[in-house]
């Protein structure tokens, strides 16, 4: 007579006679939470898309770069036991979203193979069965993109100074397309405008001024590009990891952790010496550009460090809401300057905390009571 198999449950909450379920398909607990990663997915696709920022961001529709990045976790998932049809659905439409090029628009071109490449290297560096965490994958990534892409520019078609000069004409085509959208509404409303000029009288300078300032900010995005266009590749990567996630119980690494819990290698630290090192000094001014782009792009970093600690020793959730009404302020009139100064006094000083932390280590030093 056969034993009757137990179902009582036993400490990891599996019924004891039954095996256990795999850990690599469990859902991790930290992985549930979906608010706070809406918000910052819906912050990456729709600000850049604001006229401010489409002059400086190089990537304006970043959804080109987000699907393609879910694509590759999802094919990687698929060869790790996931399901076969969301790799097949974000293999659909990603290719719906790149496949097709656009004739007349060398830009998006650019931008599209720049995407493919990108994802392909992560799902490359995912599915070698590294496993380093997140942020070191995303940058293995963006240094087999960076080198691929230099390499295709060398014996390619497109040289790396016709992609400069398709940079800079993109920008001026949406500086153009920003000030001809506001003329328009101008002429649209000329009594309404006419009243707000009367009463305002510096508002009738508002179109000759946004054209200047955008023109400004895009000589700033233009000569930094490499470097931007590397900060939006590696928070398409985070948010396309978190989300995969979220959809998938076939796990590729380790969650995403909250921003209060991000550092990386103190070497990096390097990167941010070698860029001042080289603007600095004068024999090096041919290499300027270089310098300047190792300045954003390992300054940012340092400054999302120096936040993770401000995050740190702050109320849980109290940071995202200060920064996002602050960011709210920059679109109203007159104090949106304020809030500009707010900004950037706030970025210095999160670059100055995460410059800090390298050495200091704040966070190994108090924790937080709440």
């Amino acid at each position: 007579m056969t034993e009757p198999v137990s179902t009582e449950t036993s400490a990891t909450g599996t019924p004891s006679g039954m095996p256990p379920e795999d850990p690599s398909l469990s859902p991790a607990p930290t992985e549930r939470g979906w608010g706070k990663l809406l918000i910052a997915l819906a912050a990456f696709l729709v600000i850049p898309t604001f006229a401010p920022f489409q002059a400086l961001l190089p990537v304006d529709q970043t959804m080109i770069l987000f699907v393609p990045a879910v694509a590759a976790c999802a094919l990687v998932g698929w060869w790790a036991g996931g399901r076969a049809y969301m790799a097949i659905a974000w293999v659909a439409v990603a290719v719906l979203l790149t496949a097709r090029p656009a004739v007349g628009d060398p830009f998006h071109n650019l931008v599209r193979g720049w995407s493919l490449l990108l994802a392909g290297s992560f799902g490359l560096v995912c599915l070698l069965g590294m496993r380093p965490r997140l942020f070191t994958r995303s940058l293995l990534a963006l240094s087999v993109t960076l080198v691929l892409a230099t390499a295709m520019s060398l014996v390619g078609p497109v040289t790396l100074s016709q992609a400069s000069k398709t940079v800079t004409e993109e920008f001026a085509r949406r500086n153009a397309e920003a000030i001809g959208a506001m003329n328009a509404f101008i002429a649209a409303h000329p009594k309404e405008w006419g009243d707000l000029v009367q009463k305002v009288p510096k508002f009738a300078e508002l179109p000759a001024e946004s054209a200047k300032d955008l023109g400004v900010i895009s000589n700033i995005g233009a000569a930094v590009f490499p470097a931007l266009l590397a900060l939006e590749s590696l928070a398409a990567l985070a948010l396309a990891w978190a989300i995969y996630h979220r959809l998938s119980r076939a796990r590729l690494g380790a969650p995403l952790r909250p921003l209060r819990e991000f550092r990386f290698n103190d070497q990096l630290v390097w990167g941010l010496i070698v860029g001042l090192t080289i603007m600095l000094l004068p024999t090096l001014t041919t290499l300027s550009g270089v310098g300047k782009n190792l300045l954003v792009f390992f300054g940012a970093l340092y400054a999302v460090r120096g936040l993770g600690v401000l995050s740190w020793f702050m109320a849980p959730g109290s940071l995202g809401l200060t920064l996002g009404l602050a960011f709210l302020t920059l679109w109203v009139p007159f104090v949106n300057v304020f809030a500009a100064l707010a900004f950037m006094m706030v970025g210095i000083a999160s670059l100055a905390l995460g410059l800090g932390d390298t050495w200091a280590d704040w966070r190994s030093r108090a924790r937080p009571t709440s």
